[in-house]
């Protein structure tokens, strides 16, 4: 059985590299302290905890994909499972654990980087320049702030491993996406 990914429209392919338009998203997502390369280790206990149910509804929820990691301001990571399509921010069983919060993603224009490997800060900094360098080229500018992104389970071998760098962009000048 596939594991549910939001759905998207591309717009451009270049190689590795896409634009692709998102639709709204609902992710549940939690906060952590820790190295770069720890951070969705240390979430993913209580992020899956809340879709096997630990929420008001004691209902269980499929997992998606992927597992989104980005940097706050504050040096710490937000951690987030995306919500299956059918659940909104108003329908999506709330979270018994304070640690796991309930937030929507507006509908989005992302530049995108897809590559295999290790799930390591090194190799998200190196396709992170790369993005940045290929956003700059095609004049688009940051909306939103770097995620990492994975796809797939850490008992897939990592030549086998779907990651990607996203970033939020708009055409320069513009002030929509």
């Amino acid at each position: 059985m596939a594991t549910e990914e939001p759905a998207y429209k591309v717009v451009e392919r270049d190689g590795a590299f896409e634009v692709r338009d998102y639709a709204p998203i609902t992710i549940a997502e939690t906060l952590v302290r820790d190295r770069f390369d720890d951070a969705g280790n240390s979430a993913f206990n209580t992020l899956f905890g809340y879709i096997s149910g630990k929420n008001e509804e004691r209902k269980k929820i499929a997992m998606t994909a992927p597992v989104r990691q980005e940097a706050d301001a504050d040096g710490r990571y937000r951690i987030g499972f995306v919500t299956p399509a059918h659940l909104s921010l108003r329908t999506a069983p709330q979270p018994t654990d304070p640690r796991v919060v309930l937030r929507e993603l507006p509908g989005q224009r992302v530049a995108v980087v897809r590559y295999s490997g290790r799930w390591t800060e090194k190799n998200f900094r190196e396709h992170e320049a790369s993005l940045v360098a290929w956003v700059k080229s095609r004049r688009l500018s940051a909306a939103g702030p770097v995620v990492y992104a994975r796809y797939n389970a850490p008992f897939i071998p990592w030549p086998m491993r779907r990651n990607e760098v996203m970033i939020p962009v708009m055409a320069q000048g513009s002030s929509t996406n």
